[in-house]
């Protein structure tokens, strides 16, 4: 079993930045690929970013290429999301999560995806 803890989170004004990180317990992450997802109030849960689990490869929703940035860390069993300049549609409820998947559109799915954080507020002002 997988344990995901997402910290990070909280208020900023638009075109801030925040780091989000997700820290995985109970199993070594480093054969997973990690994501992270999105649920805004009132709207389905969407993919936002993932990492392949070598780090090698990265995908991004259109909407945050060239203002996010996931990462990875297995020595720590940490990921990250660096988000710069943060808009106040980017208000979520932001989680992680490790799966299995071979690019798109697999990575984008959350079926893909076995393990979840509990998720961590990112609320965005004008």
């Amino acid at each position: 079993q997988v344990q995901l803890v997402e910290s990070g989170g909280g208020l900023v004004q638009a075109g801030g930045s925040l780091r989000l990180s997700c820290a995985a317990s109970g199993r070594t992450v480093s054969s997973y690929g990690m994501g992270w997802f999105r649920q805004a109030p009132g709207k389905e849960r969407e993919f936002v970013a993932a990492v392949s689990w070598s780090g090698g490869n990265t995908y991004y929703v259109g909407s945050v290429k060239g203002r996010f940035t996931i990462s990875r860390d297995n020595v720590k069993n940490t990921v990250y999301l660096q988000m710069n300049s943060l808009k106040v549609e980017d208000t979520a409820v932001y989680y992680c999560a490790a799966g299995h998947f071979m690019g798109w559109p697999t990575v984008s799915r959350p079926s893909n995806y076995n393990y979840w954080g509990q998720g961590t507020q990112v609320t965005v002002s004008s």
